[in-house]
């Protein structure tokens, strides 16, 4: 019979910071606790060290006293290493948590040293991005990763419960998903050889876009599906809101007219960021605090309000007449500008959501309205982010869906897999997407999508 490894089971017991400090009562006997030191505070007989294991925002005071054998090897530890403390957890003699733990047993399980890069101080995020292998270990970027653990564990919670299959698309494909944004390639070939129909897959292959055309065929077998997992666009852009690799949400419904798709939207995000303020609100608060004054009111705002619903003939009408001094003219058949959708928000005092886009600036699969002017798209405008969500209902009836592809210089021959969903068994379906780090930088206040990612993927940038 195999044995567990030396440790294995001794690991198991120790006790998570998050759980001790919400506890009512201190639990009987001895704790361990393994973490970080984030800071050693000497006094006269006595040492503090404030510890954290990445379970929580919180810090664990840890008491250790000048007659205790632990205490020997105090002078070792520094901002940085790793421990491993055993003692009691008491009640907190100063001010700000609860409980402390009065160590008997210090062990280092991975020392530090003075030129650690996160010393007691705050730091800015240009400073961060540097350093991103370690920026997760500040309270900023700690919470930033746990929020997003935490909200993409809710992503799946939310489809689930609405009858949603969770399906995977590919990352490799053959398909441009309908233009949405430039390419990485993938070959084998050498660097200069051009010959895609001698490489891997005899065509042209690249990163995917967007899992949407592969979610629709699998909507017309399961009915309710969802994609969420990584895509790639290969725009040189350097600016705050782009980046080369990001994770989209993107579910798709059979029977669904565009309607329905508002309706899931909406709860959708009112119930993502419903689940963040239950389950992580002092890791907002913290956002709140430092990024953005008010914003756990603008998200407690998310979920109560209704979201107002306007056409984007009415929307163009609002702007037109507002007097308003923006950089972009509105106009119908020009694509709403970020100032056009805060403005927009600012004037309904919460989020809208903005229908019928002209068919001239829409791609080929949605659905085009009887007099050709608008398609039944939808965006979900929500304030200080501006979009959030892209949808639509999709094109179901094969002779209007081949005649835009046409017009819009698309060959049908290379859709062919696409366009048999509409020629057998077709029916009316919807979907939409939601760019989870703009989702995260809507939850946070934080205005730089660098800083959401673990490890940003952005031009001239592929470290770590």
């Amino acid at each position: 019979m195999n044995q567990p490894p030396p440790g294995a089971a001794s690991d198991l017991a120790r006790s998570r910071i998050k759980d001790l400090l919400g506890g009512k009562q201190a639990p009987s006997g001895q704790v361990i606790v393994k973490g970080w030191v984030r800071t050693r505070r000497d006094a006269k007989g006595v040492s503090f060290l404030e510890v954290n294991d990445g379970s929580s925002l919180a810090n664990l005071q840890a008491v250790i006293y000048e007659s205790d054998p632990a205490y020997s090897i105090i002078k070792e530890l520094s901002t940085g290493a790793s421990v491993s403390l055993t003692g009691l957890l008491v009640p907190s003699q100063g001010q700000g948590q609860k409980w402390e733990l009065l160590v008997h047993k210090i062990q280092i399980v991975g020392p530090s040293g003075p030129d650690y890069p996160l010393q007691k101080k705050r730091h800015s995020d240009e400073y961060l991005r540097e350093i991103a292998h370690l920026r997760p270990r500040t309270n900023k970027y700690g919470a930033i990763m746990r929020l997003r653990s935490q909200c993409a564990w809710a992503i799946h919670d939310f489809f689930r419960a609405k009858g949603f299959f969770y399906v995977h698309t590919p990352i490799i494909t053959g398909s441009d998903a309908e233009g949405a944004g430039e390419m990485f390639r993938v070959t084998t070939l050498p660097p200069g050889d051009n010959k895609p129909e001698e490489d891997f897959f005899g065509k042209v292959a690249s990163l995917t876009v967007s899992g949407q055309l592969e979610a629709e065929l699998l909507a017309m077998a399961l009915d309710r599906v969802y994609t969420f997992g990584p895509t790639f666009r290969a725009e040189n852009s350097n600016t705050s809101r782009h980046a080369a690799e990001f994770w989209m949400i993107e579910p798709e419904a059979a029977f669904f007219d565009l309607n329905d798709d508002m309706d899931l939207a909406e709860s959708m995000i009112k119930y993502l960021v419903s689940q963040a303020l239950e389950h992580s609100r002092d890791d907002l608060a913290l956002f709140d605090r430092f990024v953005e004054n008010g914003l756990l009111d603008r998200l407690e705002n998310l979920v109560a309000a209704p979201y107002v619903r306007i056409s984007y003939e009415d929307a163009i009408e609002i702007l037109v007449k507002s007097g308003a001094d923006f950089e972009f003219e509105p106009f119908f058949g020009a694509d709403l500008a970020t100032s056009h959708e805060r403005y927009l928000c600012d004037h309904f005092g919460g989020p809208v959501i903005v229908h019928d886009y002209p068919s001239s600036i829409k791609p080929f699969y949605m659905r085009l309205s009887d007099d050709e002017r608008t398609v039944a798209a939808m965006d979900i405008l929500v304030p200080k982010a501006g979009e959030l969500i892209g949808g639509s209902q999709r094109e179901e009836r094969l002779d209007v869906l081949m005649d835009r592809m046409i017009k819009l210089g698309m060959d049908p021959k290379a859709y062919q897999w696409y366009l048999d969903t509409r020629r057998w068994g077709g029916t009316p379906h919807a979907g939409f997407g939601l760019g989870f780090e703009r989702f995260l930088m809507m939850l946070t206040g934080v205005t730089n999508i660098r800083d959401v990612l673990p490890f940003p993927r952005t031009p001239r940038n592929l470290e770590f």
